[in-house]
């Protein structure tokens, strides 16, 4: 279980083939192989060790994949960063893992003087022309042969200063992932994935090794923009690709998606956020001829856990309940319910969602006691609500941070939105509780509409009220003229529309 053999074995059976297409740049497999053999070597020339960190911050790029196989195949252990993050952020992450050398993308070459000082002097690279002349000439090394319980790669889960957690994800983590992902996806030597999403999330940063394995043919796009993401998959044939919530409304929404092709779309797999039903059968509609897969994880287990086969997601008499299902477990992971005094629970009864195998991370860097208290008897505690049915199938409720105890009652969030999304008019939608001095916490909402379309709070929360319980509708509805916030993976910022709301409420 070595990452790098996914290379050895593509170089094996399509050396000649494509392995990455970024824009004007191309290389097939066997260049990709020798690339990555020079540029491991450059990185122990500036003083990477075996078990080293070399921090990344960078746009999606052909370096990007470089850098993350050079950095293993040299013996060390690669972190990117969200460079979403505020400096100071990133300044605390790099001083967390003390990496060996830190590698900045072009837009972020002003951040080399700060994290160079978080990394207390270590080397700090500029990928540029000159890097790639120097690559060019550097002397190739051998793989250094970390394998299995040897550490691969941190992803950082948290942007604050005071509780950064660096999930330490394994090689054998990462072969596991793989294993699961490549026969519900039919990854193969014609895959040809887009590579849109940020590199510092797992789930995009996982699917690098997957492609890999399967010799398929890597294609980068920078950042997700809906308008290029369309024009890419026409251009380059795209065969999968994968998106959060927030990006399929903006490809749907996009005046070019009307005259797109699509025609090479063979996958399209979502997850990382709950999926609205209403926008997923729109782009079930929109797209008949593209097998959609959901995914459900999280960091700590590379990422995951449950899927949602292409099958599932056609129509049938479990349709309309499978649709807000998260799938079953995948092959390496187990799948579990318990209440909250560690009792396991049975099929149908609500609880917390845990999940024991290969899969499940290494633990967090520097951090035993946040690994102790989140892997309990191997199995990793999640922190998500949810049951499991007679069938085997998952379905996640909510977080347990985001649900709301309103008058004694347990309110989950995610059905509510789901409700809400239902709505004609409803573009997206975020619902949270806020402190209320007679019930505890009131269900408020946040929503924005589709362009051209009208609605009121009052209209909303009648939608509501017609498909749900009155205690679980809002009790105020904010419709958002601007764009919702998102974290550096795109998922909408609950906090951040809660902390505007109760600044808002502050100030009256």
């Amino acid at each position: 279980m070595r990452l790098t053999q996914g290379v050895d074995r593509a170089v094996m059976i399509r050396g000649n083939g494509v392995a990455v297409i970024d824009g004007a740049y191309g290389c097939t497999w066997a260049e990709f192989s020798a690339r990555i053999a020079r540029l491991a070597g450059f990185l122990r020339a500036q003083g990477l060790v075996a078990g080293g960190r070399v921090v990344l911050v960078s746009n999606n790029s052909h370096w990007s994949l470089e850098l993350f196989y050079a950095a293993i195949h040299a013996g060390g252990v690669i972190v990117p960063l969200n460079f979403r993050l505020s400096v100071e952020d990133m300044e605390t992450q790099v001083a967390d893992c003390q990496p060996d050398v830190i590698a900045l993308g072009p837009d972020y070459a002003h951040l080399a003087k700060r994290l160079g000082g978080a990394a207390q002097g270590k080397p700090v690279l500029m990928i540029d022309a000159a890097l790639n002349a120097t690559v060019d000439a550097a002397a190739p090394v051998d793989d250094a042969g970390r394998q299995k319980d040897d550490l691969a790669c941190i992803f950082y889960t948290s942007g604050t200063t005071n509780a950064a957690k660096g999930v330490m994800l394994t090689h054998a983590n990462l072969m596991a992932n793989t294993q699961n992902v490549w026969p519900m996806l039919e990854l193969g030597e014609g895959t040809v994935h887009l590579h849109h999403g940020p590199l510092f999330h797992v789930a995009a940063g996982a699917r690098l090794f997957s492609v890999t394995q399967a010799a398929g043919t890597h294609v980068f796009l920078p950042r997700f923009q809906a308008g290029e993401v369309l024009a890419e998959i026409d251009r380059s044939g795209i065969t999968h690709m994968t998106l959060v919530p927030t990006m399929l409304r903006s490809l749907l929404d996009d005046p070019g998606f009307a005259s797109a092709s699509l025609s090479t779309l063979r996958y399209l797999s979502y997850g990382s956020a709950p999926m609205p039903e209403a926008l997923l059968r729109e782009a079930l509609e929109a797209m008949p001829h593209v097998r959609f897969i959901q995914s459900y994880g999280m960091t700590e287990l590379s990422p995951v856990a449950t899927m949602l086969g292409w099958e599932d997601h056609l129509p049938g008499p479990r349709s309309a309940f499978l649709l807000k299902s998260a799938g079953r477990p995948v092959a390496t992971a187990e799948v579990a319910i318990v209440a909250p005094d560690g009792r396991h629970l049975g099929r149908n009864e609500h609880g917390e969602i845990i999940v024991r195998g290969p899969i499940v991370m290494a633990g967090y860097w520097n951090r035993p006691d946040l690994t102790e208290a989140a892997i309990r008897n191997g199995w990793m505690h999640t922190g998500d609500i949810g049951f499991i049915d007679e069938t085997g199938v998952l379905t996640v409720s909510d977080r347990l941070k985001d649900m709301i105890i309103s008058g004694g009652e347990n309110i989950f969030s995610q059905e509510v939105e789901q409700c809400l999304s239902s709505h004609p008019a409803v573009s997206q939608c975020a619902v949270f509780g806020l402190p209320d001095p007679k019930w505890g916490e009131a269900v408020h909402a946040v929503v924005t509409l589709k362009e051209g379309m009208a609605a009121t709070p009052d209209e909303l929360i009648a939608h509501c009220r017609e498909g749900l319980a009155h205690y679980k509708c809002p009790r105020a509805l904010d419709i958002r003229s601007e764009p919702m916030p998102l974290s550096g993976a795109n998922k909408i910022q609950k906090s951040e529309l809660r902390r505007e709301i109760l600044d808002r409420h502050a100030a009256h």
